[in-house]
Order: C-alpha cells, then sequence, then structure tokens
C-alpha cells in the first residue's frame, strides 16, 4: 500500500542516505521473508536499492519509479526468478499493474517457529569480520533478521545497528574481550527487549486480539491460582493492548515503553499476593523483570473449591459462559471457565487451552443458534465428561511431569506409563508414542511454547 509509493520510498531514501536505506531494506526484507535464502534477499535488496539511487535522484524522470517497479513485479513473475519463493506469488502474478505490485508488495512468509540465529564467539565475530566486513554486516543482518522476524522493525534495527556498532568498535580495540563485556552489559536490555518482543508479536500474529488477552489470562492464573478473575483479567486485556498497540508500530520507543509501563503494573497487582512475582519485580531494570515472569514456570496445583458449573440458560446468555463484572466482551465472555480450568490444571500447556478456546466459541454458537439449546448443550455435557477432562488430566500431568524432572528421568517415567497403557503397545509403537509425547513435551511445555507449531502438535 502507502509504504511503496515513489514519494516515501524516496523521502525514505533522501533521509536516511543510500547506506542506511540499504541497511533497512535488507532487515524489512529479511523480516518478511524469513525462510529466503541470504542470496535471494541479495537479489531483492540490490534491486530495491537500485531503484530509490536511480530514481529517486534529483531531475529524474516522474514515470522512472513507476517504470522500474513494474519491471521488478515482471521479474518476479518470472520462471526463473531470483527473489524469495512465495506460495502466494502465483495468486499476485495473475493480476496486473498496481495491483499485481501491492500483491507481491504485501506478500510475507509464516514466522520460523523458533529463533535460528546462534551467535558465534567473539573470536569467530572478529576472524568473519575482518575478512570481509561488508560481508559479514549483511549475513548477519539476514540471519538475525529472518531469525526475529516477528519483533517489531524498529526494535530490529536499532538491536543490529548497536550489535554491528559493538563488533566494529571491539575487533579493533586493543582489549577486545573487556570490550565486548561492556558493551553486551550496555545492550542486554535490547537484546531482551528484541527476544520478548519476538515472543510477544509472534503470539499476537497467530492468535490475535483476543486469544492473546485469553492465553496471557490463562498463564497467569496458572502462576498465581489463588488470584480471582477480576485481578487478572485487567492485567491480559492491558497485555493484548500493549501487543496491538506495538507490534506493527513504527515509533521507536512504542514496544519498550508500553511493556515496561504494563510490567509495572504486574508487579503492583501481584507482587503482594505472591513471592515469586515479588521477587522479578525487585530488579532496578523493568525490561529484566519482565522477562523473569514471563519464565516463570507454572505454580504447584492450589486446593480450590469446585468451581460452578454455569447453567443451559447461562451459557446461551448474552456474555456466554460468563458472568463478567468488568467488560462484556469477547474475551471475557468465554474465559471464565476456562479460567478456571486453566488454575486447576496449572501445567496445562498454552496451546491445548487455546484449542478449548476456540472449540469452545464454537460449541456455543453451535448449541446457542439451535432449536433445542438445553438438548444441545446436555449431549455436549456427557461428551465433555467423558472424554475430554481425562484428556486434560493426561496433558497436565504431561507437561507437570516434564517441567519437574530431569529429561531423561522423565523420559524414563513416560515410557513406563506409556507400557502399562490399555491396549498394550508393540515395541514399535511405543517408540513412536515416546517420541511424539517426548516431542511434544519438549517444544510445547515451555512458557515460550511457538504457537502455531504447538497447535498442529496438539
Amino acid at each position: 500500500g502507502k509504504a511503496y509509493v515513489r514519494e516515501k520510498v524516496c523521502q525514505e531514501y533522501k533521509i536516511l542516505g543510500k547506506e542506511n536505506f540499504r541497511t533497512l531494506t535488507i532487515v524489512a526484507n529479511s523480516r518478511k521473508y524469513s525462510n529466503g535464502t541470504f542470496e535471494e534477499i541479495r537479489h531483492l535488496v540490490r534491486e530495491i536499492v537500485s531503484l530509490a539511487e536511480t530514481c529517486c535522484a534529483d531531475g529524474a524522470d516522474p514515470s522512472c519509479y513507476d517504470a522500474g517497479s513494474t519491471a521488478l513485479s515482471v521479474k518476479s513473475c518470472s520462471a526463473g526468478s531470483p527473489f524469495p519463493a512465495h506460495p502466494g506469488t502465483a495468486e499476485c502474478c495473475a493480476q496486473e499493474g498496481l495491483e499485481r505490485k501491492l500483491c507481491l508488495a504485501a506478500l510475507r512468509h509464516p514466522p520460523p517457529p523458533l529463533p535460528r540465529y546462534l551467535q558465534p564467539s567473539d573470536r569467530e565475530l572478529c576472524r568473519a569480520f575482518r575478512l570481509d566486513p561488508r560481508e559479514f554486516a549483511d549475513r548477519f543482518l539476514y540471519e538475525y533478521s529472518s531469525s526475529y522476524s516477528q519483533a517489531p522493525l524498529p526494535v530490529l534495527l536499532a538491536s543490529t545497528t548497536t550489535f554491528l556498532s559493538m563488533v566494529s568498535t571491539c575487533c579493533i580495540s586493543p582489549a577486545p574481550t573487556a570490550c565486548f563485556l561492556k558493551e553486551k552489559l550496555e545492550r542486554k536490555t535490547l537484546s531482551l527487549l528484541t527476544l520478548t518482543s519476538n515472543r510477544i508479536c509472534s503470539r499476537f500474529s497467530a492468535y490475535g486480539r483476543d486469544k492473546v488477552a485469553f492465553s496471557y489470562l490463562a498463564s497467569l492464573a496458572q502462576k498465581v491460582p489463588t488470584a480471582s478473575f477480576e485481578d487478572l483479567l485487567p492485567l491480559a486485556e492491558d497485555a493484548a493492548e500493549v501487543s496491538s498497540q506495538c507490534c506493527d508500530s513504527m515509533a521507536e520507543d512504542c514496544m519498550q515503553k508500553k511493556l515496561l509501563e504494563h510490567t509495572a503494573k504486574v508487579c503492583t497487582a501481584l507482587s503482594a499476593r505472591d513471592g515469586r512475582f515479588a521477587g522479578c519485580c525487585k530488579g532496578k531494570n523493568l525490561m529484566e523483570n519482565h522477562f523473569c515472569i514471563l519464565a516463570m514456570p507454572p505454580a504447584p496445583a492450589a486446593k480450590l473449591p469446585e468451581p460452578p458449573e454455569p447453567t443451559n440458560k447461562e451459557l446461551c446468555a448474552k456474555e456466554g459462559a460468563l458472568h463478567a463484572t468488568r467488560r462484556v466482551g469477547p474475551t471475557a465472555a468465554r474465559s471464565q471457565f476456562l479460567f478456571e480450568l486453566a488454575r486447576r490444571h496449572p501445567s496445562l500447556p498454552d496451546a491445548v487451552l487455546v484449542k478449548l478456546y476456540d472449540s469452545s466459541g464454537k460449541l456455543r454458537g453451535e448449541c446457542c443458534s439451535s432449536k433445542d439449546p438445553s438438548a444441545c448443550w446436555d449431549s455436549k455435557r456427557k461428551r465433555i465428561e467423558a472424554e475430554l477432562f481425562p484428556f486434560l488430566e493426561k496433558a497436565d500431568q504431561l507437561c507437570g511431569q516434564y517441567n519437574q524432572l530431569p529429561f531423561l528421568d522423565f523420559k524414563k517415567r513416560l515410557r513406563e506409563s506409556l507400557a502399562q497403557a490399555e491396549p498394550q503397545p508393540s515395541p514399535a509403537q511405543l517408540e513412536q508414542l515416546l517420541e511424539q509425547r517426548a516431542s511434544f513435551a519438549s517444544t510445547c511445555c515451555l512458557p515460550g511454547a511457538p504457537p502455531l507449531l504447538c497447535a498442529s502438535k496438539v
């Protein structure tokens, strides 16, 4: 859309200058096409920079940019296109003119499930840097930006720029080790911000606003099972607000500012209630405090009274399964019963809870629009009790054991319980089940589990 019109591109090119414009183009396109190869991104960047350099120069023909971007879209649609391949390219190429260009420009790859970038040792960094500083910078920008492709663009730019500045300063320093140590300490908050915002925005792009609020609500309920729904709902809504305001924002400090404000709210609300939150909130660096809260494992199961079961009538009332006192919205409307479930099953993974959130919405739509909602709900309840609750107990137990035991002990215990299952699996089936469950646990029982990958594993 607007981002690709000549005025916007040329204004950016003139303000940033060629080198900074090139850096921005590498970061933005590596982030967008996170599955593209380094060579493919390089081709694309070369074309975009050349287009801007030629057509944004003073006295350039006004039709230059339009003709150049049309040629670029033709090249993207050619059989041997050197640009990142994308499943949606064929649909875009079926269109013509501006529609085709805007369609191609809007394409992006799904985010990688987990960041792939591994930082080399300081010595390896300097060796690669001295060999070819420009090649080193380009490759780093590509690898880091495609790995953390969901972090907001301003956060990624700041993070990559300070990293390259650190390498170029420390690799020519007479005391590189001390230099790296000092610079890494100074970058710590920014590194954490990149890591955290990538995680937050991956969830936001996979879930959308309401589901993010529910996911956060369930996570807090598992960490502080004694807190009430009314205590935690405003914090969950606030977390969703941070995502919706800052994940696509071009404001430089949006994510950091809003995230720190949110952390202060969480600390004020929960420090007095829970010692672990008080411990996380003690530090002076709010970014570290936020990271500490995110990484906090669930609390042990608390002794709580049985939750009141909503009646059929309440389930189809305006606010669904909820007697929400604060806000009757889509999140509040579905969340109280699931909130009660989450605080009683502290190890239930996010992916399972979110699947339940989706299913409960479909169920409500199905029963409340049927001719006899009560009969519909009664038949569903029987199935839920017979099939769903035993499944939830198993998932809770699996993740509980994974979080508490060393991995080899976890696998040993899992093997024993699978061997005793009815009907008894054959040795080959046992190995297959063991690997499947262990793979699920090691990926999806963790606080920062990748949402799309785990949804497919549930």
